[in-house]
């Protein structure tokens, strides 16, 4: 069977020609195929313009009739806007006319798209909000980083079982180091939720190498770093607003002087690589593990390049067949504890 992926062409907020764009080039270097749900009057009208055949590049559209902004709350394509393109693409899924659902919209309207319409796994408590922090060596896969405010310790033990299957995929490493977000080393510190999570992934077969600060967030410390979502976000968005305040400091200080200037040219492909480090459209979007199907958020200003990513992630992730293993680790490490120092097995 043919895994297409289901994107929410008017979520984003230059939409819909990024991500008609992006579909158009995940399709060409990557083989993706896409259902492109929203307006139809307007998606036919900018690949006619793009002079593209749908039946050429593996695409196909289906007519959605309402739009979820940004500003609507995140039950919108639940209570509300059920014919919105948000709403349909995952109705797409949850049908089974499309194996997985990316969205640069609303990110709590698809998260509760995710949740209500597709449905989470039957063994995760709850799903987690996964995203990459580029370090020197690579990269950090961080969870929760916004879908779960309030978390018990049994939550995050899952989300380090969930991020350690994911980034093994991804990174190739076949024993990733997981790491518990704290304020301080040492297990006794921390707050009481910390506390009992140290004990449980220490207890577990994970390759738990304990906490983890701040400063280690970007210090390739760990290739999984586990906290709850109401201090991924927060770390999340940090990480985001410092980035653009050192790219304004720097474009600011290089154009004042013909001197700055010339060492700006100079130093152009260390800022090149820097960049390409930092952003996100490298890394597609955010991905919300422990649903039924593979679900990516892209930033609301992602421009074609993200969504071509997140399709290409989204194709692997079906492909590797992440979900099931998911269920079975999960199902394996809840039932019987491990209490030797092993990694996840793939």
């Amino acid at each position: 069977m043919a895994i297409r992926i289901a994107l929410d062409a008017m979520g984003g907020d230059r939409a819909p020609l990024p991500e008609i764009v992006g579909a158009v080039e995940a399709y060409r270097r990557f083989g993706v195929q896409t259902i492109l749900v929203g307006d139809q009057g307007r998606l036919r009208q900018e690949l006619l313009r793009l002079k593209v055949s749908e039946s050429d590049i593996g695409l196909s559209i289906v007519h959605a009739d309402e739009v979820v902004t940004m500003d609507d709350p995140p039950m919108t394509p639940i209570r509300k806007k059920r014919k919105s393109s948000l709403r349909i693409a995952g109705e797409l899924v949850k049908s089974g006319e499309a194996q997985g659902l990316v969205s640069a919209g609303n990110t709590g309207a698809v998260m509760a798209t995710a949740k209500l319409v597709i449905g989470g796994i039957e063994v995760v408590e709850r799903p987690a909000l996964a995203t990459w922090l580029p370090h020197p060596k690579g990269a950090s896969l961080v969870l929760d980083v916004g879908a779960n405010s309030d978390c018990k310790a049994s939550h995050l033990q899952q989300f380090a079982i969930m991020g350690s299957i994911y980034a093994s995929q991804v990174t190739g490493i076949e024993h990733p180091r997981v790491a518990l977000l704290s304020i301080g080393e040492e297990d006794i510190k921390g707050n009481d939720l910390t506390k009992e999570v140290f004990k449980l992934l220490q207890q577990s077969d994970l390759n738990f190498t304990g906490n983890v600060e701040g400063h280690g967030l970007f210090a390739g410390e760990a290739d999984v770093i586990v906290t709850d979502g109401f201090t991924g976000n927060v770390v999340l968005k940090t990480g985001e607003s410092v980035y653009e305040y050192i790219s304004q400091a720097l474009r600011q200080g290089f154009g004042r002087t013909l001197r700055t200037k010339a060492g700006y040219l100079l130093s152009k492909p260390v800022f090149k690589e820097l960049k390409a480090k930092m952003d996100y459209a490298e890394y597609g979007g955010a991905l919300l593990l422990g649903v039924k199907a593979v679900t990516i958020i892209c930033h609301g200003r992602s421009q074609p390049k993200a969504i071509m990513n997140a399709l290409r992630l989204a194709r692997d992730f079906c492909v590797a067949g992440l979900n099931q293993r998911i269920v079975d680790q999960i199902q394996a490490r809840m039932r019987e504890p491990n209490n030797g120092k092993h990694s996840v097995a793939n």
